[in-house]
């Protein structure tokens, strides 16, 4: 079995083909026979698991089984605490309330890679960046979710699923995982039992553009 990890780059499809002739996959991963461990937004950043394991596809993608997955969220405004607790107790978007998710204020920016598009600011309205933990898998929840309290997604980067994170990872690269994490990653997706209890904690990511076909070095657990 094969599991690799990849820092989706921003306005890149989460596939390997496009007959639109948008960026894809291919053109950063060059491992055969792997695919990609649920969707990441074309306009959303981050981590991506790709594997050629059809179980945990199905696991880590399948809310039924309740795998974490972590945001770091940039918004217009300032969230009140009203919207900040209408977040955690969930939203009603259109016919569906989405379920309970852990949501706080980040107090520093996080050091995060220049994106290759730079976001639109408006005039005298300050951002704000949230951290938001969910398990669902709704199309495009959390703009959806922030959208829903009055504070539109400027930025949207995934830095970790589970315990697993993108450590210093840069846009376009990728890595394969070590025994020890896929251990772990099948452990959050009830295939085995952890042999620890993960990394350091870190929300230092780095800065800069990426090259392809990188090397993280290690990946540290984001809490």
């Amino acid at each position: 079995m094969k599991y690799y990890l990849l820092n989706k780059p921003y306005e890149v499809l989460t596939q390997f083909t496009d007959e639109a002739g948008r960026a894809t996959l291919k053109d950063y991963v060059e491992v055969p026979g792997i695919y990609p461990v649920g969707r990441l937004d074309y306009d959303s950043e981050g981590l991506v698991l790709l594997t050629d394991d059809k179980t945990l596809q199905h696991r880590l993608s399948d809310p039924q089984f309740k795998v974490e997955k972590t945001y770091w969220v940039q918004v217009e405004g300032t969230p009140t605490d009203e919207a900040l607790t209408r977040l955690r107790l969930g939203v009603r978007i259109k016919e569906t309330k989405t379920a309970p998710a852990k949501v706080r204020l980040l107090e520093e920016e996080p050091q995060v890679w220049e994106r290759s598009t730079p976001i639109r600011f408006r005039a005298n309205i300050p951002t704000t960046w949230l951290e938001i933990k969910i398990a669902q898998g709704m199309n495009r929840q959390v703009r959806r979710m922030t959208a829903a309290v009055g504070y539109p997604t400027l930025r949207l980067i995934r830095p970790a699923i589970g315990s697993l994170s993108l450590g210093n990872l840069q846009p376009g690269e990728y890595c394969e995982l070590t025994p020890e994490e896929v251990t772990q990653l099948k452990a959050i997706a009830g295939k085995g039992s952890p042999k620890s209890s993960g990394g350091i904690r870190s929300k230092n990511l780095g800065s800069g553009k990426g090259k392809r076909g990188g090397q993280s070095g290690f990946r540290k657990q984001i809490n």
